[in-house]
């Protein structure tokens, strides 16, 4: 090889070499604005799911407080906290705050106590509103295994969506099923009845979760469900009322 397409060859190397560290300094560049984006995505979704659970228990309360008003000012008061609860569905919706399933623990307890921390949780944002718990007493000393916390939280997004479609001094039955299968928490309210079309869950993995007609919360409350191999599914009749059935697997049982 002669001296100048050696040195030619040498020329190209250094410029290749020199193209591919800018590539990979602009690679790394734009991988770190990637991650700082996503990290002002994550803290923007946060705040944006802090504000629609405010919002939504500031009009249960307000809610409660309209039912026990009552007549013509208890109506126009209720209708207003109606419409700022649409208003943290819409902020929901509109910005896919669908909080994921975080890491679960493996905890052994009696879900009775769990129940009563939920229902107690539900009435304290429902304010002076009153509504009717009835808890079947087979709930009390039933003990699963699961992350007591996810559970809890699931249960109160439920909770409160009862109470939420109910009217003052309205009954909210909580019961279980037992089967094969595993058990499933039914709570099953007297209310406003939505539509089942609206409340019908999305398919496993399905690519976008169903939001649409789900209240706040109960697309989280499915997603801690089915991060234990369970599932959350509502059933409604207009005027009638609604049904909330939360599964688990016989795995979560615990017997003997």
């Amino acid at each position: 090889m002669s001296s100048g397409s050696l040195l030619f060859s040498l020329s190209l190397l250094v410029l290749v070499a020199g193209l591919a560290v800018t590539a990979l300094f602009r690679l790394r560049q734009l991988t770190a604005r990637l991650a700082a984006a996503e990290a002002r995505a994550t803290r923007g979704g946060r705040a944006l799911d802090l504000m629609a659970r405010e919002v939504h228990g500031l009009g249960l309360g307000l809610l409660g407080r309209a039912q026990v008003l009552g007549g013509e000012a208890g109506a126009g008061f209720e209708a207003e906290a109606r419409r700022i609860l649409s208003l943290a569905d819409a902020v929901v919706e509109a910005h896919g705050v669908v909080s994921a399933a975080r890491a679960l623990r493996d905890e052994r307890f009696a879900l009775g106590p769990v129940l009563a921390d939920s229902v107690e949780a539900a009435r304290r944002q429902l304010g002076p509103g009153l509504r009717h718990w009835r808890l079947d007493p087979v709930l009390e000393s039933m003990v699963v295994r699961a992350d007591a916390r996810a559970l809890r939280g699931a249960l109160v997004q439920v909770l409160c969506r009862a109470a939420r479609a109910t009217c003052e001094g309205d009954f909210i039955d909580i019961r279980a099923v037992q089967t094969p299968q595993g058990v499933t928490i039914v709570v099953e309210d007297e209310g406003l009845g939505l539509a089942v079309d609206d409340l019908s869950p999305a398919p496993h993995g399905s690519e976008e979760p169903r939001t649409r007609g789900l209240v706040l919360g109960l697309s989280l409350a499915r997603a801690l469900l089915r991060a234990h191999g369970g599932e959350l599914v509502m059933e409604a009749a207009p005027g009638v009322g609604a049904r909330a059935f939360l599964s688990l697997p016989a795995n979560r049982v615990v017997t003997g």
